[in-house]
């Protein structure tokens, strides 16, 4: 699915391409000029409860019912999720080959596959 916003700018998955390039820009940064950076500063503890605040703050306002402010969180959440895979060596094709691998297998087939704890 893609469309256009405004500025003619296309709008599709590959956002999340550009955005992580963005990203993985920033290691080594300034942290007094990027916020990126400043994560990276922080550590990995920090970037994942970022996450976290980013999915709560999502989940409220998915159940809260309003759209733009969900869409806004999200868009938070996802940029926090690739820090975070960012600070831990992934990539987005790392993700992407993990969802590949699992289409056309059903969730519950999926979690039966995974290692026992």
């Amino acid at each position: 699915m893609s469309g256009r916003i405004s500025g003619g700018n296309e709008v599709d998955g590959h956002v999340l391409d550009r955005l992580f390039e963005i990203i993985e820009s920033r290691h080594g940064a300034d942290p007094s000029v990027s916020h990126t950076a400043k994560l990276f500063a922080k550590g990995t503890n920090k970037i994942a409860q970022k996450v976290g605040e980013e999915a709560t703050e999502t989940v409220i306002e998915a159940v809260a019912g309003n759209n733009d402010k969900l869409a806004a969180e999200s868009a938070d959440l996802l940029y926090h999720l690739l820090v975070l895979w960012s600070a831990r060596g992934l990539t987005p094709a790392d993700i992407w080959a993990a969802l590949l691998a699992r289409q056309g297998m059903s969730g519950i087939a999926e979690k039966d596959s995974r290692p026992k704890e």
